[in-house]
């Protein structure tokens, strides 16, 4: 890590079309949400915001062990390191409402857990390892989108109107950002 007040966590340094881009596909997808939910902000969503905010540090700090670790020793570690914390939590779950479970419930747990939590992580971490945490960070921002398309596809869910309108901006937002400018440290 650089001590320099320009330097991010892995040395990238976007342009401001880039922040722009990201800024403005950011509140797409808050504005979204707070359009299709309960029209404000509530506590639960705060913690969401924590949580993306932590997930962003883990995903900045794991993309730069990746160009010398790999990506998948990354997520192995990460998992490793991770585990003690989630064993209480656990232990205390299972002793209040047993591991009675759908077999269906079953088998998106271990999808989850297998392919999703760790499988995937092979390639996102090697992604960003190669092409740079910021510009591969852009990614994130279509989650919601494939989330909800696959609703529609799996689930015959109805996309309403604003979300497909949201999603077209977002996707706007996500090319502007990938073809703005971004300089590594030792660029400058």
């Amino acid at each position: 890590m650089r001590s320099s007040s320009r330097a991010s966590l892995t040395g990238d340094r976007p342009s401001s079309n880039f922040w722009i881009a990201s800024i403005a596909g950011s509140l797409t997808v808050v504005g979204l949400g707070i359009i299709t939910g309960a029209g404000q902000l509530q506590p639960a969503d705060l913690a969401l915001f924590g949580s993306v905010i932590a997930a962003a540090f883990g995903y900045a700090e794991g993309g730069q062990l990746a160009k010398t670790l790999g990506g998948w020793q990354v997520i192995s570690w990460a998992l490793i390191i991770i585990a003690p914390f989630e064993i209480l939590p656990t232990i205390f779950v299972v002793m209040q409402h047993g591991l009675i479970a759908a077999p269906t419930a079953w088998l998106g747990f271990a999808y989850v857990s297998i392919i999703s939590q760790f499988v995937a992580f092979f390639a996102w971490y090697q992604g960003m390892a190669i092409a740079g945490v910021a510009r591969v960070g852009q990614i994130q921002l279509l989650q919601p989108f494939l989330t909800i398309l696959a609703s529609a596809i799996l689930l015959g869910e109805t996309v309403e109107p604003i979300a497909q309108g949201s999603a077209c901006l977002v996707v706007i937002c996500v090319a502007v950002g990938k073809k703005a400018s971004i300089k590594q440290a030792a660029d400058l």
